[in-house]
């Protein structure tokens, strides 16, 4: 009875087709990066595997050990905090900037000249800034500014405003414009505009994305240290680096939690903005 069904499905064909697509697809992209997961299986990689692993129990709790790792973790929150901040001081004039919506010359259809060059010479600064990895950022200010915290929100800023202003665009763009345009062609400047004909429709979704890049950038923190630019991931680079796995273990706990901590702020945000 299952088979004779499965005959008559009328989609069994195509799932088929494109099944065997996707692995004839896939086959060459994992000969060329040279996948091979089974490597991790054998006695060579399980040994030292698991002797590694072994030595993250138990965690080390040593109240000076776990003051350090708290002072750490808000580091990593300020780093951020600072970089996500330092991206909506370009982000937001940037998207104001690539919005065709905002646009007063584009009211008639067609958009002037010098304002099209601008607008298309924002448009690639963004693609640019978030073209580059935050941790590609990060390695050429640790050479610039020296290892710290500074040389990761910087990063956080180029590569966060890039995406930031990308999106706020985008959003800004799906808007309904018919307020705007109504305020622009009774004289009304881009910025009043902004404020009393888009912002009110887009201010929620607005925030919503920002709170999640904000989540976002705190995972990017801790992957910054580990090329020198502070915060937990530094201090979890020096104990991988003299095979410490208790105090590994304890910072993996402590950066879970905190990633646990601001997914859960952030959705109660959201839920507060809906």
């Amino acid at each position: 009875m299952s088979s004779t069904k499965l005959k008559r499905d009328p989609a069994f064909l195509g799932r088929v087709f494109w099944i065997a697509t996707a692995a004839v697809l896939l086959w060459p992209m994992l000969v060329l990066s040279e996948f091979k997961i089974w490597t991790l299986f054998s006695p060579e990689s399980l040994k030292p595997t698991l002797k590694f692993l072994s030595d993250f129990f138990p965690p080390k709790l040593e109240p000076a050990f776990l003051l350090m790792v708290a002072k750490e973790t808000w580091r990593t929150v300020a780093m951020a905090t600072a970089g996500i901040a330092l991206a909506l001081i370009f982000a937001i004039p940037l998207s104001l900037i690539t919005a065709r919506v905002l646009s007063i010359s584009g009211l008639a259809g067609s958009m002037g000249i010098g304002r099209g060059a601008i607008r298309t010479l924002a448009r690639w600064l963004l693609i640019v800034l978030r073209s580059v990895p935050e941790l590609i950022w990060a390695l050429i200010f640790v050479r610039v500014v020296g290892l710290g915290p500074t040389a990761g929100v910087l990063a956080i800023a180029l590569t966060y405003t890039g995406m930031l202003g990308k999106v706020y665009g985008e959003i800004l763009e799906s808007s309904d414009p018919a307020a705007t345009h109504s305020l622009l062609r009774n004289g009304t400047g881009r910025l009043q505009a902004f404020f009393y004909g888009l912002l009110p429709q887009s201010a929620a979704e607005l925030t919503s994305y920002t709170v999640y890049r904000w989540e976002c950038a705190i995972r990017s923190s801790a992957v910054l240290g580990f090329v020198g630019a502070g915060g937990l991931g530094q201090q979890m680079d020096a104990s991988m680096k003299m095979f410490n796995g208790s105090e590994v273990s304890t910072m993996l706990i402590v950066f879970m939690l905190l990633v646990w901590l601001a997914d859960r702020a952030s959705s109660r945000f959201r839920e507060g903005l809906s």
